[in-house]
């Protein structure tokens, strides 16, 4: 990792002061990844954020500063989110976030991510991911695939 990146930015609790920042970057870096705009309301995405993600998931950010970089929901056994802000991608944040949900899991973790984001695929599979499976349906009704680690 590039150490000058590590030392400008932090990796903090979700905190709801971070919510408007947090739900554009994720709307920015997803809509960039799958080239789809965000099909759900902003609004509707703060709600998801600070009243419905939490209820299962572990959520951390990346912070630069007081600017959201990076994010990663997840749980003993799935990460739900993980989105890095598109100007940040490349720099460490993702994987230290994901080596997070690693270091907290009961030894295995599973995710979807969208067929057509190779570059997700990738990262995943760089950082020890196979693809298990492929075609699980979502609300943006784009193929994806299953991907899963074990120790």
């Amino acid at each position: 990792m590039n150490r000058k990146m590590q030392d400008t930015y932090r990796i903090i609790p979700y905190e709801k002061k971070y919510a408007d920042q947090t739900v554009q970057m994720w709307r920015d870096s997803k809509e960039a990844a799958i080239e789809q705009k965000e099909i759900h309301s902003f609004n509707s995405h703060l709600y998801f954020l600070n009243e419905i993600l939490p209820k299962e998931f572990e959520i951390d950010i990346a912070t630069l500063g007081e600017q959201v970089v990076g994010i990663i929901a997840y749980n003993k056994s799935e990460i739900s989110q993980l989105y890095i802000h598109n100007d940040y991608q490349g720099k460490g944040i993702g994987k230290e976030l994901l080596n997070r949900a690693k270091k907290n899991s009961s030894g295995s973790l599973s995710l979807y991510t969208f067929e057509i984001n190779e570059k997700a695929q990738q990262f995943y599979a760089r950082n020890g991911f196979k693809i298990t499976a492929r075609g699980h349906e979502n609300e943006e009704n784009l193929p994806d695939v299953r991907m899963e680690w074990k120790w």
